[in-house]
């Protein structure tokens, strides 16, 4: 199939590589202080460029898999509920 043509692949390429940049920019997201399932206390800290906070409400870590990306917006909410 041609490019745009109905069918085709690109329009999923196209969003797939949007998604890749959108991590790239997010490089250097930072892990915010949380409380694991154990309830202890774990300070934030900062990921290295082209990483970024991955994990859960209750473990954190940096990684380049924009799969696990946790946002500060995303901590943020776990700290609320």
């Amino acid at each position: 199939l041609a490019p745009g043509a109905p069918g085709s692949a690109w329009p999923l390429a196209g969003t797939l590589l949007v998604a890749v940049a959108a991590s790239m920019v997010a490089g250097g997201e930072d892990c915010l202080w949380y409380v694991d399932r154990n309830g202890s206390w774990h300070p934030g800290f900062d990921c290295e460029l082209f990483t970024f906070c991955c994990g859960t409400c209750h473990q954190r870590y940096c990684c380049q898999d924009p799969l696990r990306l946790l946002t500060e917006r995303q901590q943020r909410h776990c700290l609320a509920f």
